[in-house]
């Protein structure tokens, strides 16, 4: 089975977006926000899956695919906790009819309703909420002001340890993923995801913080932004802060997705870090959807590149079924 673990619906209908707007509008002009019915139908969802991530999953050949919500909407910066809230109810319910509509292709993990300025209890409890319908893991967003870097401390202080206990207790993994940047110096796919990437993964490797949680588990997007080109520098910073090596620190605890775009930087990846810490993924239809790479193929179609490479076929599934332990396949 090959299971791709970094999926997001972005070609959910319009009746999404323009709640997205009506939040966004109530918040701007201090009215109560409401709670709506999307009225989305099943026939509109199917529609938006299977000419898009469904069919490319069939041309591809891939099994199954961990979606979540569009990671740039998740807009933890935009509005308050009650904004926040409807929101992340809203496009993880979406996940979850994607899910029963298609259980052998599709299964969730959610989006969090962080805000800014607020503790992780609302987080918590959509966790808890979306790991009853079914979900694998929750994405974390290690920067909810969108790139200020001003509104949540670094991963491993205290303020995340009640979101981590309740990951461990339920068996979740979590993807840091940043929403959308509102800081024009910093473009949201390239710079902002790769750069917070790297950021999240330093501040974990100058930290205990899996001495206390040895059992939380945390993937690192985006083929790890950095930290694969620069592996002898936090090899070195890991030497001299720990007594572990810095394959030991990440072991049972830090993974890196397949979302790289390109030949040498796949094959560097795969140089750098222990495969048994590397998970296939896509992130279709994501950051680079519509273009092809120097050998003609869609610049997204990361297995092609771990084909040339000739990797152990374990990257593709059992790899993912240590991470996910709630997969049930």
């Amino acid at each position: 089975m090959i299971i791709d673990c970094h999926g997001h619906y972005t070609t959910a209908p319009s009746q999404l977006g323009k709640y997205r707007e009506q939040l966004i509008y109530e918040f701007k002009n201090k009215i109560e926000h409401s709670v709506v019915d999307l009225n989305i139908s099943d026939d509109e969802i199917k529609q938006s899956i299977e000419s898009n991530q469904l069919r490319l999953q069939t041309e591809r050949g891939t099994d199954l695919t961990v979606i979540s919500p569009r990671a740039s909407w998740m807009g933890h910066h935009i509005g308050n906790s009650t904004t926040s809230k409807l929101w992340t109810e809203q496009c993880n319910n979406l996940i979850k009819r994607i899910c029963d509509l298609y259980p052998n292709n599709f299964v969730g993990v959610c989006q969090l309703p962080q805000s800014k300025g607020t503790d992780l209890s609302n987080s918590i409890a959509e966790l808890e909420r979306c790991v009853d319908m079914g979900f694998i893991g929750c994405n974390i967003n290690p920067d909810p002001s969108g790139g200020h870097w001003s509104d949540a401390p670094p991963l491993t202080d205290e303020y995340w340890h009640p979101l981590y206990e309740k990951m461990i207790e339920l068996e979740v993994p979590g993807m840091i993923h940043t929403s959308a940047s509102c800081c024009d110096c910093l473009h949201t796919t390239t710079s902002y995801y790769l750069g917070a990437d790297t950021t999240a993964f330093t501040q974990l490797v100058q930290s205990n913080l899996f001495d206390q949680f040895p059992k939380l588990k945390l993937v690192v997007p985006h083929g790890g932004g950095a930290v694969p080109y620069h592996w002898g520098r936090y090899k070195a910073i890991c030497e001299q802060m720990h007594s572990v090596t810095l394959e030991e620190l990440i072991k049972d605890n830090i993974y890196f997705d397949t979302c790289v775009y390109d030949q040498n930087g796949m094959e560097l990846l795969f140089k750098n870090i222990p495969h048994e810490n590397i998970l296939f993924a896509s992130e279709m239809l994501g950051a680079v959807k519509h273009t092809k790479n120097t050998f003609g193929d869609d610049t997204d179609d990361t297995k092609k590149y771990i084909d040339r490479i000739g990797i152990d076929f374990s990257i593709f599934e059992h790899n993912a079924k240590l991470v996910y332990k709630r997969l049930d396949i």
